[in-house]
């Protein structure tokens, strides 16, 4: 029997933070599952003894903080946290508004920052934790119409692997994931807000891409439900990977990346190592 860990995991109302919760209680574990509604939280993942449902907005800090010390009050301690609530703003950069850019990193990114920065000073005290972030493969390559979701990701990526070595002395890791296409609700009109056209040099791509994008919600290839059960598999290692790779088109994606940052490293070789002073 594996040790009882207690997982705080953020965005599980709906979509990957449900399939999260479930296994992670299936596996024995106690759960503190926040959302923005933790009625909605509880009729997702329903009533049990080890769960605790939490109201939790991650773009307000006090949420974060009453969250982290509720769950501490109810079962003595935070081992796993989850920043997986997320939302997707998507459009040319040209036509997403100034404020929809900034709601996106609000959310993904600050809010991120939000939770974890409530949790560590617990984590720290007790010498032993895991951050878990789920971040997106459009956090390793960016794409057309991803401008601000994935400036976000990005932004996650250079924290969470700058804020590794810092925590690790105190006994905290952390793990980025990295998911492809799943069959979660990121495309549907609760989760995606599209940009409103405005410019006619994009309206046929616009067009072109929602159209594409749509027809895929609901039918991407990957199953959430066996990635959760995945990282719950991962998080139960001695030594968890910093990076996980969800799904063969994430591995696609993270192959293709090192290979054209390789490629870029070596195009202007000579002039990238003539930049030095020269020796007096």
């Amino acid at each position: 029997m594996t040790e009882r860990k207690v997982w705080l995991i953020t965005g599980a109302g709906r979509g990957l933070g449900v399939d999260i919760a479930k296994a992670v209680l299936a596996a024995g574990h106690a759960v503190v599952a926040t959302g923005r509604d933790a009625a909605k939280v509880v009729a997702a993942v329903g009533d049990r003894g080890n769960l605790l449902a939490i109201k939790l907005d991650v773009t307000r800090p006090q949420d974060a903080q009453a969250a982290v010390e509720a769950a501490v009050a109810k079962f003595g301690r935070i081992d796993v946290l989850v920043n997986n609530a997320g939302n997707f703003f998507a459009g040319f950069f040209e036509e997403l508004s100034p404020e929809q850019v900034r709601n996106q990193i609000e959310t993904l990114l600050f809010g991120s920052m939000n939770v974890t920065r409530a949790v560590l000073p617990a984590m720290r005290k007790q010498r032993s934790g895991l951050v878990l972030t789920i971040s997106s493969t459009a956090g390793i390559a960016g794409q057309m119409f991803c401008t601000a979701y994935a400036a976000a990701k990005f932004g996650i990526e250079g924290w969470m692997e700058s804020l590794t070595p810092e925590i690790a002395p105190f006994g905290i890791r952390t793990m980025l994931v990295e998911p492809g296409f799943f069959r979660t609700e990121l495309l549907t009109n609760d989760s995606t807000t599209y940009a409103k056209p405005s410019i006619d040099d994009y309206a046929e791509k616009t067009k072109e891409i929602v159209a594409t994008w749509k027809s895929m919600d609901g039918k991407q290839g990957g199953d959430p439900a066996k990635l959760a059960g995945a990282l719950v598999k991962l998080v139960a290692l001695k030594e968890p990977p910093t990076r996980f790779a969800a799904g063969a088109d994430a591995m696609q994606t993270f192959e293709a990346k090192a290979n054209t940052l390789l490629a870029q490293a070596h195009a202007h070789r000579k002039l990238s190592t003539s930049l030095a002073y020269d020796n007096a």
